[in-house]
């Protein structure tokens, strides 16, 4: 029987879209689901503060009455404006190993943004940088982070049978604590603070709230990272969404904010204790245990490793040496709490400056990931 692709209007189909890579990945080790509320929220258009400015469709792949594939197709039009091109997103792709069921799916997305006027399709990409970015490539023998989503490696193969080139790479790592912080460190962690009057900001979760400094933090993230691929510059009310999503999930003992003596926020390092198998044990879904796992990997109970999810210096100290700063703060902070390793967020490939931030430390390349693109 042959593909049919409809387009999710219900939430019955939401939820079909949603849960559909539970079913397609059961019996992989490796896989790690996303939280199923939070995706019923970013693809719900009522509930995604993005929506207002993107266009997008959600599609579902059906061969003899069965789901057999997903994807979305996105029209960021923040990151088009910003990046001069007119460019389809498609994301959420997931699909059985059917080039009939990948094609049909990927046609729709084309479909989609030629009806707006677009010229080229690119992904696995989502509605901003917070969404799982990127398709494994290399590196399929491995857990995935809670934050980067893994795939099977035919979904590689499907992509270049249909024409599809690579855009860009990204690298991840797994970053082993050292046993005490490197001289160098210790030693130019000193002099930066000295000589630019700089000093760490320790701040718990109610001060965050009270002060507004969310909003210091994603200004900073917008600033620091407008310049990387593809950047979407997150809007206020997109930024208030985050800043909901992620404090309850963070542990302020592992957040490193430095500030210069005039209280202004210059670099940050935002890590968080691994979820990735406190996920896998709730399949996603907080209940009726999954919060359990969720709060006993976070405050009692931790896993060795460590997300590294976010680092950035402000422009203008950039090439300083304020990265020492950070390094020294963290590194006895995760020793104390017992972690063995961090693994990597996503690393451009050609971003030199932040892959030799690790030169210091014993390192393991983990995957990579690629998004791919062509003209339409």
């Amino acid at each position: 029987m042959s593909v049919t692709v409809k387009e999710v209007q219900s939430k019955n189909e939401l939820r079909q879209f949603v849960k559909f890579p539970l079913r397609l990945y059961k019996d992989c080790p490796y896989y790690v689901p996303s939280i199923y509320i939070d995706e019923m929220s970013t693809l719900d258009p009522e509930k995604n503060p993005m929506a207002k400015y993107s266009k997008f469709a959600r599609f579902l792949a059906l061969k003899d009455g069965k789901v057999v594939g997903r994807v979305a197709a996105i029209i960021n039009e923040i990151a088009n404006r910003d990046w001069d091109h007119l460019e389809v997103r498609f994301g959420w792709f997931d699909f059985i190993d059917d080039r009939e069921v990948s094609q049909a799916l990927l046609e729709k997305v084309i479909d989609f943004g030629k009806q707006y006027g677009m010229t080229q399709i690119s992904g696995p990409l989502g509605f901003t940088d917070f969404d799982s970015e990127g398709m494994v490539v290399e590196g399929f023998d491995k857990i995935s982070s809670f934050m980067l989503k893994y795939n099977y490696s035919y979904y590689r193969e499907h992509m270049e049978a249909l024409g599809f080139e690579k855009v860009i790479d990204w690298l991840e790592y797994r970053i082993y604590v050292p046993e005490q912080v490197p001289d160098k460190v210790s030693r130019i962690s000193k002099i930066i603070a000295e000589r630019y009057h700089l000093h760490v900001r320790n701040i718990t979760k109610k001060e965050v709230r009270k002060e507004d400094y969310g909003h210091k933090i994603f200004d900073l993230i917008n600033k620091t990272y407008c310049e990387l691929f593809d950047f979407t510059v997150m809007p206020p009310e997109v930024v208030d969404s985050y800043i909901d999503t992620f404090l309850g999930l963070l542990d302020m003992d592992y957040v490193v904010l430095i500030e210069n003596d005039k209280g202004d926020l210059v670099a940050f390092a935002i890590t968080m204790p691994s979820l990735a198998r406190a996920v896998q044990k709730g399949k996603g879904y907080l209940f009726p245990l999954g919060w359990w796992h969720l709060v006993k990997s976070m405050y009692i109970k931790h896993e060795e490793a460590l997300e590294l999810m976010l680092i950035g210096v402000a422009p203008e100290y950039r090439n300083m040496g304020v990265n020492a700063m950070i390094f020294n703060e963290i590194i006895p902070r995760l020793q104390k709490g017992g972690f063995k390793y961090g693994e990597s967020n996503a690393e451009l490939e050609d971003n030199n400056k932040v892959q030799n931030q690790w030169d210091l430390y014993q390192k393991d390349f983990q995957r990579r990931r690629r998004v791919y693109g062509k003209q339409i």
